[in-house]
């Protein structure tokens, strides 16, 4: 199977199986939004505005410096490392953009008068584009680099950028449970070409010597 072939795959994953959330578990979601939302601690809301704002600045730029990294260091391992992860954020975007239009979900404040609106929102709600970005970081490093002091840290930041878009007031849990699920999902992918690819490598190293 084909890379283009594993990314529909897990297009319409998403789409057939994920969606009808959207339908049935609309009044759990906007119960779960409200309890998070109303009752956070609003003094770290510039802290929350802050960490959300991170979110694609730092997933694109990780990727791009790793790359950078591994051409001045002529590190062809981490450079394979490095296109992966650049290739996993990528993927995670088209397809949280490609859902984003085509199911066009509005924002939780402006079906819900109730709902405090803290930071900014323009793009439909469904799925959390920045809860993508920071998930497909912090596994495509995460896979990449298997060390506590990377993992910890990447998740730490994704877990907190999750929790800033439903405590802010822009997304539905169910918005950033599929972000999570997309990010993760698209890291994986990549990572498992990579390894089949490492394989095969490998293999044809072996038969010249």
């Amino acid at each position: 199977m084909n890379r283009r072939q594993h990314m529909k795959n897990l297009l319409l994953t998403v789409f057939w199986i994920l969606i009808p959330l959207l339908f049935f578990a609309q009044n759990a979601d906007i119960d779960i939004l409200r309890q998070i939302n109303l009752n956070r601690n609003k003094d770290f809301d510039s802290f929350f505005r802050a960490v959300t704002h991170s979110a694609g600045p730092v997933a694109f730029a990780v990727p791009l410096l790793l790359l950078l990294a591994a051409r001045i260091k002529k590190n062809q391992k981490l450079k394979r490392k490095a296109i992966v992860m650049v290739m996993s954020v990528l993927t995670a975007v088209v397809i949280t953009t490609t859902l984003k239009y085509t199911i066009n979900r509005p924002r939780p404040f402006e079906t819900y008068s109730f709902i405090e609106k803290v930071t900014s929102g323009g793009s439909p709600s469904f799925p959390s584009g920045h809860t993508t970005d920071a998930f497909v970081l912090a596994a495509a490093l995460s896979l990449a680099f298997r060390r506590w002091y990377i993992i910890g840290p990447a998740y730490l930041w994704a877990v907190a950028i999750a929790y800033s878009r439903m405590g802010l007031g822009v997304h539905y849990p169910v918005d950033v449970l599929v972000g999570i699920l997309i990010g993760s999902g698209a890291a994986l992918l990549w990572h498992l070409l990579y390894l089949r690819e490492e394989k095969a490598r490998k293999e044809k190293q072996n038969k010249k010597v």
